[in-house]
């Protein structure tokens, strides 16, 4: 594996973790600027180990991300922390089935739940931007929360990208909450599913440690920016940077299957 990496990759990969450590505090997405960049600079490392080396920046990135958004946003501990104790376990199981599935089997499918999020989203502008006037019932948000933690804290695990996306249209369509809030408690449920993949990714051995604390320094001074623009700049600018960070990735992936 080639890990030489010259001073100019160094400064290309670490503000692109920067970036994406703003981005994934406001909408998530934020592997798909990593992750590419890291292969491009790093060409001979191996898939499992950029994804690992990945996850101990993005985890410290989220930690970061949920104390700010804590301090100004409430977050329903009791619901969350077991929310994101699921997604942990089930971000460790689809880490460990990376190996087993086809991921070009699932792409397509990213692409169109992206595409079908773009346009849910521009057809009803009022979603994530007010919070319901009917609250959801206790066990209809536990039901939510849980379901989300668990689905799409797998899919991070095993695929990964528009994670923290999913999770706020999730929160937003289904439990009515406002995009902020929704954000905090996507970066909560995802600082789970990150920890659960990293214990698997790093038990086995794929976790740069040098490099991935390295990004992890400029990954956290991204998302402590991203949450306090998010608190600052309100709903209507998550929605903004979602559609804009949604058209980027089905882009991305839609290149990423026509070169395949």
């Amino acid at each position: 594996m080639s890990c030489r990496v010259s001073v100019t990759d160094w400064a290309v990969l670490l503000v692109a973790t920067a970036g994406a450590g703003w981005v994934d505090a406001v909408v998530g997405g934020g592997g798909l600027i990593v992750l590419p960049t890291l292969l491009l600079v790093m060409p001979g490392i191996a898939p499992q180990t950029a994804l690992g080396t990945n996850k101990l920046s993005s985890v410290m990135g989220t930690g970061a991300a949920v104390l700010t958004f804590a301090r100004k946003v409430p977050i329903q501990w009791r619901i969350m922390l077991p929310a994101a104790g699921i997604a942990a376990l089930m971000a460790a199981c689809g880490a460990a089935a990376v190996s087993l599935i086809d991921k070009s089997l699932f792409i397509p499918i990213v692409m169109v739940v992206l595409a079908g999020v773009a346009v849910f989203v521009t057809l009803r502008p009022s979603i994530g931007v007010t919070m319901a006037t009917h609250p959801p019932t206790r066990r209809k948000t536990l039901l939510v929360i849980g379901l989300a933690a668990g689905l799409i804290g797998g899919y991070d695990g095993l695929l990964g990208p528009g994670t923290g996306t999913f999770l706020i249209i999730t929160f937003a369509t289904m439990l009515g909450t406002e995009f902020v809030r929704a954000a905090a408690m996507a970066k909560v449920i995802n600082c789970g599913s990150n920890i659960g993949a990293l214990i698997y990714f790093g038990a086995t051995g794929h976790i740069m440690f040098v490099l991935g604390l390295t990004m992890a320094a400029v990954n956290i001074a991204g998302s402590i920016v991203g949450s306090h623009m998010a608190m600052r700049n309100g709903a209507k600018f998550i929605r903004a940077v979602l559609l804009i960070v949604v058209v980027v990735m089905v882009v991305k992936l839609g290149w990423q299957q026509y070169n395949a």
